[in-house]
């Protein structure tokens, strides 16, 4: 029951009240990025969700479109803005994701949406995953993030989708609370990983 319409219900009621709470802060955050960013305050990108379906998940966007002399866009590490380096580690880059949540393409808890190019290299249990919607924040953020392996990170993914319940969603939101918090969940949130390529 919780998986198939309260998960949903009380997803869209939270998603409501966070984008009233925290809408001066959504605005100002907003207003500093079109200034950083050249006119362009959110990233937008197109992302595999429940059963694999891409939507285009929102956020607020970290780093520069900066160039090398033959137009390739130089490493993630040296496009990241002051600003955006600040909202990796506080995790207010992912506000706008609340959108996503909204529209019903995402939860607040869930396996992150990965990139659409990971979807054929995954083998049939880690493709599990996208049996659930993606969320915010999930298992796998709250232990360890990007510091665990990719097999581990979708062997808890996994394990999520297979004990998806009302308590454990509490409780990942709990400990995602006191990870935002803590120093260490500020230091893995702006620790990048290397690309997902196959087992």
């Amino acid at each position: 029951m919780y998986k198939n319409g309260v998960k949903i219900g009380l997803d869209i009621a939270g998603a409501l009240l966070i984008i009233v709470l925290l809408s001066p802060c959504w605005l100002l955050l907003t207003l500093i990025l079109l200034v950083v960013n050249s006119g362009k305050p959110f990233f937008i990108q197109a992302r595999p969700g429940l059963h694999g379906k891409i939507f285009r998940v929102i956020k607020f966007r970290t780093m520069n479109g900066c160039v090398d002399e033959n137009g390739n866009l130089l490493p993630d590490s040296e496009r990241i803005t002051a600003v955006g380096a600040f909202l990796r580690k506080t995790s207010l880059d992912e506000i706008p994701q609340v959108l996503n949540v909204l529209s019903g393409d995402m939860s607040f808890v869930g396996p992150r949406p990965l990139l659409v190019e990971y979807l054929p290299l995954y083998n049939a249990e880690q493709s599990r995953r996208h049996e659930v919607r993606p969320g915010i924040t999930g298992w796998a953020q709250v232990n360890g993030r990007n510091t665990i392996s990719w097999q581990q990170k979708f062997a808890y993914d996994v394990w999520y989708v297979d004990h998806l319940s009302f308590r454990l969603d509490m409780r990942i939101l709990w400990m995602t609370l006191g990870r935002v918090f803590r120093e260490e969940g500020r230091s893995e949130a702006a620790a990048g990983m290397e690309k997902f390529t196959g087992n």
